[in-house]
């Protein structure tokens, strides 16, 4: 490609894994570690298009949400229209970063969906007293330790979970509405119940509006020099020198971010797993 080239511009950004915290040494998606990227997709000169490559179970509600509203401020501001293609999965907080594009494509093999909100947690109350283990919890504020997990679970605390849980899923609603309108070709009752998809009947349903992978649509569309531009993190000076002060911790700070680590990771692998990944 020549340097002063006059060809048309198109950038991309990918979008994959959980959206959210992962714990202290590893990262899940969220608008602090891709504002960088996502400022740099909309300043190219000669830009037609950003293009977002999502592969995504889902995650944090809040930060979909932030992430969806700063790509689409971005493209306001730009006059640029987004093209989204879904990899892998789009699902949960992944399809709702998928609302971000002015279209949609996926492969017919792709899942996609699961518009609804999901709570996953464990309870220990009979392990502990198997191991004859006294709970001691002091708080100021009747619901302070609301959902516990060494405790037995109590109904109020559970009827106050789903109608958070509702408002939530009552958001994510709206967005979908907002963002596909009149392309949803079935009742919302079928729509948004969690349940998921594949791309093809994704499709037909109207979450999607193709099948078709990202050269095929943006040589098609922008020509065959179109000069395609991946969007890296980029990793700065600190970051790389406290990644190796990271590895000469103490045995003791190893153990726990290894511990917090194992628990990320089961948490990622139940998000992966309920789509068959």
């Amino acid at each position: 490609m020549p340097l002063f080239s006059s060809a048309p511009v198109v950038t991309v950004v990918r979008l994959q894994g959980i959206i959210g915290s992962l714990g202290p040494l590893r990262r899940g998606l969220s608008l602090r570690g891709l504002a960088g990227q996502l400022e740099r997709a909309f300043k190219p000169k000669r830009l037609k298009a950003v293009a977002l490559a999502i592969s995504s179970p889902g995650g944090s509600p809040v930060q979909s949400a932030l992430i969806f509203r700063r790509i689409r401020q971005l493209a306001r501001k730009k006059d640029v229209p987004v093209l989204v293609f879904i990899e892998e999965v789009a699902a949960s907080g992944g399809y709702w970063l998928a609302c971000a594009g002015d279209e949609i494509y996926a492969d017919e093999n792709s899942i996609v969906g699961s518009i609804g909100v999901i709570s996953a947690s464990f309870g220990f109350s009979d392990a502990i007293k198997r191991l004859g283990i006294e709970r001691r919890v002091h708080t100021a504020g009747e619901n302070k330790a609301a959902l516990d997990p060494f405790l037995p679970e109590d109904p109020h605390d559970i009827s106050r979970l789903k109608a958070i849980q509702a408002d939530v899923h009552e958001s994510f609603k709206t967005l979908v509405r907002s963002r596909r309108g009149k392309k949803l070709r079935a009742a919302e009752e079928q729509l948004f119940n969690g349940d998921f998809w594949t791309g093809r009947r994704a499709h037909e349903l109207g979450l999607i509006d193709g099948l078709a992978d990202m050269r095929a649509v943006i040589t098609d569309r922008f020509g065959q020099d179109v000069r395609i531009m991946p969007m890296g993190e980029r990793v700065g000076w600190l970051r790389r020198r406290i990644g190796v002060r990271a590895e000469r911790e103490a045995p003791e700070m190893l153990g726990i971010n290894f511990a917090a680590g194992l628990v990320a990771t089961l948490e990622e692998r139940f998000l992966w797993s309920r789509f068959g990944l």
